[in-house]
């Protein structure tokens, strides 16, 4: 086991509201390792979450501000396309939301002053003063990667971990270029071709629903396993009551990728948004994201307008603690030598 862990299973940092301090707190309370979602809080909200979460060992992941900005005319092609789903909703058409860096460096700034074990970054590399500052400090630092190519830049800039998403994975991928196709090359193949070339600690994650699928990802070379959409449905989980169940009840039936909610990436149950807008999709994160949340307020508990991010393993997810599902991997795992 690589020593940059003490567990082989991690809990994802699921954005949006899911991974409350509670849930941190009974992951890491039931000996795994938990992350905070750094995304999308204030730096206020963030601190707050930090402290509720209290002395243990976890970490906070943070959204690496977009390199690749959208273009205004598509940003206003989507915008209009959106107008049916504004009026229905008795909604004026907003204007196009500006571009975000979501706090980062408060929230950067605010890691260092918890001095927190670890760090991850999603959607790119943060400029190489904060992976030297973070390390500096002693924080352990990983960067989401997708393909090969991400994996050796993550590892000449100094990363301690890499996450390697596979394309099965729930929610947004963790790609450093959001107008890039999205990878399809399997998570296993992604471990082996990471492992040939790089001598960094390797986290698997993506369409893990069941013990067996975190083993065969152990055995094929990983260190550990990210688990994100089995946490969704947990008691201690913040996921909305639509979304907790829509991954219950099987009324839905697929998985897509789409980037109709937020202009990156990203996969979730199929529903009636994804069918109504993702041909006029457009690469848009940020803004896209800012201007369909105003939509899916509106919307309320309806999970037809939501995005109900999951990953290929969804159809697992039941109704239990946090503790149970480290419990019921752990258990596979060290009955299986690993």
């Amino acid at each position: 086991m690589a020593t940059t862990f003490s567990t082989r299973i991690i809990q994802a940092p699921m954005a949006g509201g899911p991974a409350t301090p509670s849930l941190v707190k009974a992951v890491c309370d039931a000996g795994a390792l938990g992350f905070l979602a750094g995304g999308y809080l204030s730096p206020q909200a963030l601190d707050q979450q930090i402290a509720d979460v209290g002395d243990r060992q976890f970490g906070v992941n943070l959204f690496v501000p977009e390199a690749h900005h959208p273009k205004d005319e598509d940003l206003d092609f989507y915008r209009n396309a959106l107008q049916p789903a504004f009026a229905q909703f008795g909604l004026d058409l907003p204007a196009v939301p500006s571009f975000t860096d979501d706090s980062f460096d408060a929230k950067v700034d605010i890691v260092l002053q918890r001095q927190l074990g670890y760090c991850t970054f999603t959607f790119g590399l943060p400029d190489s003063s904060v992976v030297f500052a973070l390390r500096k400090a002693g924080i352990r630092v990983g960067i989401t990667v997708t393909t090969l190519a991400e994996a050796l830049k993550a590892a000449e800039y100094g990363a301690d971990f890499l996450i390697l998403q596979g394309p099965d994975a729930g929610g947004h991928s963790g790609q450093f270029d959001q107008s890039a196709e999205p990878s399809t090359t399997s998570l296993l193949e992604l471990i082996d071709e990471a492992r040939s070339k790089v001598t960094l600690p390797l986290v698997a994650a993506g369409g893990i629903g069941t013990p067996a699928d975190a083993a065969t990802l152990l055995e094929g070379g990983a260190d550990a396993v990210q688990l994100g959409t089995r946490f969704l449905t947990s008691y201690e989980a913040g996921t909305k009551p639509c979304h907790r169940r829509a991954l219950i009840e099987g009324s839905y039936t697929e998985t897509t990728r789409t980037r109709a909610f937020s202009g990156r990436p990203a996969r979730g149950l199929r529903n009636e948004f994804i069918d109504r807008f993702d041909a006029e999709a457009v690469i848009g994160y940020p803004q896209v994201n800012t201007l369909v949340g105003s939509l899916k307020k509106a919307a309320g508990d309806d999970p037809a307008w939501q995005n109900l991010w999951a990953g290929t393993g969804w159809a697992e997810c039941r109704e239990q603690s946090a503790a149970e599902i480290v419990r019921e991997f752990s258990e596979y795992l060290n009955s299986h030598g690993l």
